[in-house]
């Protein structure tokens, strides 16, 4: 019989991530920034990617003093060229950038839909592109793909939002299945309203679509498939990533860590 292997000890799950290379795209703020700060405090040298040079530059002052570094650089990730080269030599990836339309079809700007997909679906992709043959030639890597509960699940008057995000789970999928055997995993972080710049600018568009009050929109619309009635703290997400990349999750891939407060329960 064959004896079972130890299991890990209660203070195992200490995330490490010293001499490993970051990359977080929409680094400066929301999401991306907790992830940024979130991961250099394990250690990891970050690059932070986004188009926002102040918001970098404030980052880059409150990550002083965290065990890792942090390093802005700033990218439009519709140069995809560009985003599939800031990717190189990297161990750790994490596709957040996002931006947010509501409209109906009949209204949507197709230069605006072609702008989310490109962001969204098609930069992850090459960011993926280029980090790989680093993660491959060393036999360890995590690509975390911030996706989120509209990757699995549709809402009327976003049809790029939801587009994208259901393209990147399957993406994220295939890049699990290729790297498996290679050490890399990959995988997406579902969350549902988080307390974000990108959920704030929303309340006056979803008021417009839907014809309430903004007032109303936090509680009827965003909140209103969801058990636990409140929105998440982008921290939260972050902790969700960092367990990613943690050793106890090294047979986790190909996967979708949903943090919607039980909508996909319904």
């Amino acid at each position: 019989m064959t004896a079972s292997r130890a299991l890990p000890g209660p203070h195992a799950s200490t995330l490490d991530l010293g001499g490993r290379t970051a990359l977080v795209t929409g680094a400066a703020g929301g999401i991306g920034r907790a992830c940024v700060l979130r991961l250099a405090a394990a250690g990891a040298k970050v690059r932070a990617v986004d188009r926002d040079d102040a918001g970098l530059q404030a980052l880059t002052e409150q990550s002083a003093g965290l065990p890792g570094s942090v390093e802005p650089h700033v990218l439009d990730l519709t140069d995809l060229d560009a985003a599939e080269a800031a990717a190189a030599g990297t161990d750790v990836l994490v596709n957040n950038a996002g931006l947010q339309l509501v409209r109906p079809i009949e209204e949507f700007p197709p230069d605006v839909f072609h702008t989310v997909l490109t962001v969204m679906l098609e930069a992850p992709f090459r960011l993926i592109r280029g980090a790989l043959p680093h993660m491959y030639g060393q036999g360890w890597g995590r690509i975390v793909n911030i996706s989120s509960v509209h990757g699995l699940r549709a809402s009327a008057y976003k049809a790029a939002y939801v587009a994208a995000k259901h393209g990147l789970e399957g993406l994220s999928k295939t890049a699990a299945l290729e790297g498996a055997s290679h050490g890399v995993t990959s995988n997406c972080v579902n969350p549902a309203y988080v307390r974000t710049p990108l959920v704030e600018k929303q309340l006056a568009d979803q008021a417009r679509a839907h014809g309430i009050p903004e007032e109303r929109v936090l509680s009827e619309v965003m909140l209103q498939d969801s058990a636990v009635k409140r929105l998440i703290e982008p921290e939260e997400v972050a902790e969700a990533v960092a367990y990613l990349c943690s050793p106890q999750a090294s047979f986790m891939t190909g996967t979708s860590l949903v943090l919607d407060g039980g909508w996909s329960a319904h």
